[in-house]
């Protein structure tokens, strides 16, 4: 059983989760031969101020 964590600042629509998930279960299911019941895949919203860059917090370092 696969899984894929995926962890990214917070934001991105539930559309955009739906396609990345199709996504990544087409070639990861291509790739290792898994069939796409078993595997699974885990988004992580990180807001931006719990997350940093080159030591500086990314919600200073990109506001927006």
């Amino acid at each position: 059983m696969p899984i894929i964590r995926v962890e990214m600042w917070e934001g991105r629509t539930k559309a955009q989760k739906k396609e990345l998930a199709e996504s990544l279960t087409r070639e990861m299911c291509r790739v290792s031969g898994c069939p796409p019941e078993q595997l699974y895949i885990v988004f992580e919203d990180v807001p931006k101020e719990n997350w940093a860059i080159g030591g500086a917090l990314s919600s200073d370092a990109y506001p927006n």
